[in-house]
């Protein structure tokens, strides 16, 4: 239980959330205490019953079944996997930057998912984030089932294409993709590699909540470009520098999923 509760205290600040109410929604519904249909995302009691919350707790409810308990053990281990990664490596010391990261690619999952009748977004938001940590480690190397190896780019279209096969689905591994890609290209890629606007970035209401953090952290980067105010202060965080706390972590390397040590 010590060794527990060490692992727990450690958990990143949303990481843990997440995590913990994912598990604590899904064993009450399993238990009985809470009834999944009046928490999963539905089109016509969320838009003409004003039912606002399913929004939400359809991210965290995940109704179990005898053929789905394997899925759901995988996909938090991927949300503690890759969640983790990113809080703790690239937005590490930025955790305004972070929540603006899930909250829109929760917006997004939500939109897509009332048009395509999907209840449960736990599937679709983790792979967004799994999408978007391999994006900006693509050439670090994983390894999936049967030993299989290769980047890290390539890993969502993997999962994407195993559970079409084996399942039948890939719908909303799809989702996840299309809305990681999105946050992606327009954080990143838009504006840091084609010389385009930054079109979406933190609302600086966020760092009054989340402030900054000064932080220095190993492998994970960004694609950068290359700026006068960029080269004058090479390690400032995004965003305002409301309330920020100067202080340095050793986070250490950390591996990548399967990653040879």
């Amino acid at each position: 239980m010590a060794d527990f509760t060490d692992w727990f205290k450690n958990i990143p600040y949303f990481t843990k959330r997440w995590l913990s109410l994912t598990v604590m929604f899904t064993l009450a519904a399993r238990f009985g205490i809470l009834n999944p249909i009046k928490f999963v995302l539905i089109y016509e009691p969320f838009v003409k019953k004003f039912e606002i919350w399913r929004a939400v707790t359809g991210l965290f409810m995940y109704p179990l079944s005898p053929g789905n308990g394997l899925h759901f053990l995988i996909n938090c281990y991927f949300l503690y996997s890759y969640s983790l990664r990113l809080e703790t490596d690239l937005y590490s010391g930025r955790p305004a930057d972070y929540f603006f990261l899930l909250l829109f690619n929760w917006i997004c999952c939500v939109v897509i998912a009332l048009l395509a009748d999907i209840m449960i977004l736990m599937d679709p938001m983790v792979l967004s984030i799994l999408y978007v940590w391999c994006q900006l480690n693509k050439d670090a190397i994983v390894s999936f089932w049967f030993g299989t190896r290769f980047k890290a780019m390539y890993l969502p279209w993997v999962l994407f294409g195993f559970n079409l096969i084996i399942s039948g689905g890939g719908l909303q591994e799809l989702v996840g993709i299309i809305v990681g890609h999105t946050y992606f290209f327009l954080m990143y890629k838009y504006p840091q590699e084609m010389g385009g606007p930054q079109l979406i970035q933190t609302p600086q209401i966020f760092y009054k909540f989340f402030p900054n953090e000064r932080t220095v952290h190993g492998f994970g980067q960004a694609p950068t470009r290359a700026t006068p105010a960029a080269a004058a202060a090479p390690n400032q965080p995004q965003g305002g520098n409301e309330g920020i706390n100067y202080r340095r972590h050793n986070w250490g390397r950390g591996y990548v999923l399967g990653q040879q040590q």
